[in-house]
């Protein structure tokens, strides 16, 4: 697998981004991020105002907008999150701060069998 590509911390991105590789943001983004079939990482001290679509997505640092992933959204205990979540798996880790809606997508059973 190439090496993700990493939006460094003082990095400010405004519009669409889209990319074909896992994506690791330090900086900040405003806009709408497009990684399908990959992994977004949004790390501690991050700012994301912005609606993003991947594979799964991980949040340590803040982000505002609508996150849809197709397999799991996590939310580390760092996080801070104001948006709509949407995925088949969502995992709210202690210390997580998140206000907004959530909605898991797909068969029941599938999600049953990735937390087990």
């Amino acid at each position: 697998m190439d090496r993700p590509t990493e939006i460094g911390a003082t990095i400010v991105v405004r519009g669409e981004l889209t990319a074909r590789e896992d994506i690791i943001i330090s900086g900040r983004v405003e806009g709408t991020i497009h990684s399908d079939g990959q992994l977004i990482t949004v790390k501690q001290g991050a700012e994301v105002e912005a609606d993003a679509l991947a594979r799964e997505i991980r949040v340590a640092g803040k982000v505002s907008g609508s996150l849809s992933a197709k397999e799991r959204i996590t939310l580390e205990g760092t996080a801070d999150v104001d948006g709509e979540l949407s995925s088949a798996a969502v995992v709210l880790t202690d210390g997580a701060v998140f206000h907004g809606s959530v909605e898991t997508t797909g068969d029941r059973k599938a999600r049953l069998q990735l937390a087990s």
